[in-house]
């Protein structure tokens, strides 16, 4: 089986090194958190696999598409959320909607009753065309989502995708976000609510200083911790990244 993201040797530096060798592979169907503290290098990791920030050495494939190599094709299979909702605030929610799907060419007739399907699981239906410039945080996180699904992506690039997210809001996307995983389609987060990341991540890689402590499921974190069974993520994480800096 082919691997969903491919990710191999990849550095990156700034003023210093941010990444340093990353070598990670998540397959299809699975949910894979990647914490580390301020500073990992969790949201550079994120830009470079979604094609918007060029690697110093390293490879990365998605779905076997070589993402520096054929940009396009890649990008195609991709749905890349950043940390901030980023809207055309002048466009109604429908409008932007229409123009995401436009932009991966997706059929008329099937982006306008995806559109629909979305904006009403959202319970964004009521406000389609209303300007984005007025909706709250939650709102507009919750119309980039709905974006982000519209052309079915194969791979899901996540970003603090629950920040500005009320409990059922944040409970509505879990459920989208492990349907689609069930479907087939992986899916890469960062964030900081560890036990988002325990509860709905099929594995767990641990960043700190740009090198990837461990990796694996929670139970495996707690093997590779010397944990008990029933340490929590926190006390796993803490351990590790307080051990990496020492």
């Amino acid at each position: 089986m082919i691997n969903a993201l491919t990710v191999r040797g990849l550095c990156k530096s700034f003023a210093k090194p941010i990444i340093n060798q990353l070598d990670l592979t998540i397959a299809p169907g699975e949910i894979y958190a990647l914490l580390g503290p301020n500073g990992a290098g969790k949201t550079t990791t994120l830009r470079m696999i979604a094609g918007l920030l060029k690697p110093d050495a390293g490879s990365i494939e998605v779905f076997g598409t070589d993402v520096l190599t054929a940009p396009l094709t890649a990008k195609a299979m991709m749905a890349w959320l950043p940390d901030e909702p980023l809207l055309y605030d002048k466009l109604s929610a429908l409008e932007y909607l229409e123009f995401v799907a436009g932009l991966w060419q997706v059929e008329p007739a099937i982006a306008a009753t995806r559109a629909e399907t979305l904006l009403e699981t959202f319970g964004l239906w009521q406000h389609r065309h209303q300007r984005c410039e007025g909706f709250s945080r939650g709102m507009k996180q919750k119309t980039v989502l709905a974006g982000a699904l519209i052309h079915t992506p194969k791979l899901f690039i996540l970003d603090e995708p629950l920040t500005g997210l009320d409990a059922a809001a944040a409970k509505l996307v879990k459920s989208i976000l492990t349907q689609c995983a069930a479907e087939g389609a992986a899916i890469i987060i960062t964030t900081h609510i560890l036990e988002v990341a325990e509860r709905l991540a099929t594995r767990i890689g641990i960043l700190s200083g740009g090198n990837l402590l461990a990796q694996g499921s929670f139970a495996e974190l707690q093997t590779a911790a010397g944990q008990h069974a029933d340490t929590s993520l926190e006390d796993v994480f803490l351990h590790l990244t307080t051990r990496a800096d020492v």
